[in-house]
């Protein structure tokens, strides 16, 4: 009888194991499909959206030379007949982004390396969330502290004719990207496991030694990461560019020269462009080349980051 209650609680105890189990992998494949469903979501939106850049932007080329296009100096869209060039808007995109990136990029990886290895966690539990909050900060509001302060610095500084230039926006753009770029760094940072830094104070390493040859090497995916968000921030910005930039037609020469770029070339122009006309199709062509001048900048980060990755490798 004994032996037979021992058995039957047994049983009983068996179970409820068995319908949690049953939970936790009906559970896990509902996670599953989600997360295949959004990966599947974001490719489908993906192509529908070079889909429509090259349903809309590739006419433009019907008309313009494709060379004449990318190498153009003039863009009048009203003139009789239209002309549409995109070199100064091209050179624009190009200047401001790299100058953006040479700012924003070591002031950002440097505080990320401070909060994550120097601050102690009371400096860490107040600058983080900050830094958090500045990067949602709106665009429109970086360009009005542009334009009340930077603008009229800039021009005193460098005693130009107007603040509102390129190197104005660039500056600007670093402002806007370095919140990202110390907030992702700091995580892959602080992500690296502590024997890798333990084992490297073991031999006798500095700290700085040990952020510089130990932790940044570990964490340069996350590193990588960062900076890519950052650089797409800056090349994919449009109201902070639009206001202070300065909004020439011209190649510009300098940093200090005014400028338009690609994403304020399409914003200002938009609103006046016909549907299905040239202008309008020739905005999208414009698109159609910020898309692909993005994926280049990608594939480059991706192929650098690689090559990193086989040499701390060995």
């Amino acid at each position: 009888m004994a032996i037979l209650k021992q058995a039957v609680d047994t049983n009983a105890a068996k179970v409820p194991k068995v319908n949690l189990k049953r939970r936790m992998r009906l559970g896990e494949r509902f996670i599953e499909s989600w997360i295949f469903l959004s990966g599947l979501l974001s490719i489908v939106i993906l192509l529908g959206i070079i889909a429509i850049l090259l349903k809309e932007g590739l006419p433009a080329f019907t008309y313009t030379q494709p060379w004449e296009f990318l190498f153009g100096t003039k863009w009048y869209p009203v003139s009789d007949p239209p002309t549409f060039g995109i070199l100064p808007f091209f050179v624009s995109t190009l200047m401001i982004t790299l100058i953006a990136t040479a700012i924003s990029v070591p002031i950002g990886v440097a505080c990320a390396a401070y909060l994550s290895e120097v601050a102690s966690p009371k400096i860490n539990d107040v600058v983080k969330p900050i830094i958090e909050v500045m990067a949602g900060l709106p665009s429109v509001m970086m360009g009005f502290v542009g334009l009340a302060l930077l603008s009229p610095l800039v021009q005193s500084l460098f005693h130009l004719n107007t603040g509102l230039c390129g190197l104005t926006a660039a500056i600007m753009l670093s402002l806007m990207s370095l919140p990202i770029i110390v907030s992702v760094s700091e995580d892959a940072l602080h992500a690296v496991p502590k024997d890798f830094k333990e084992a490297s104070y073991a031999l006798g390493a500095t700290k700085w030694e040990t952020i510089r040859h130990v932790c940044i090497p570990s964490a340069l995916s996350g590193i990588a990461a960062a900076i890519m968000l950052g650089v797409g921030r800056a090349i994919g910005e449009t109201m902070t560019v639009l206001m202070v930039a300065g909004g020439a037609l011209a190649v510009p020469v300098s940093p200090t020269d005014p400028m338009t770029t690609m994403t304020s070339a399409i914003a200002s122009g938009i609103g006046n462009a016909v549907r299905g006309g040239l202008q309008y199709q020739a905005l999208f062509a414009t698109g159609l080349i910020l898309f692909i001048l993005t994926l280049a900048v990608n594939w480059i980060a991706e192929k650098v980051l690689e090559q990193q990755k086989r040499k701390f490798a060995r």
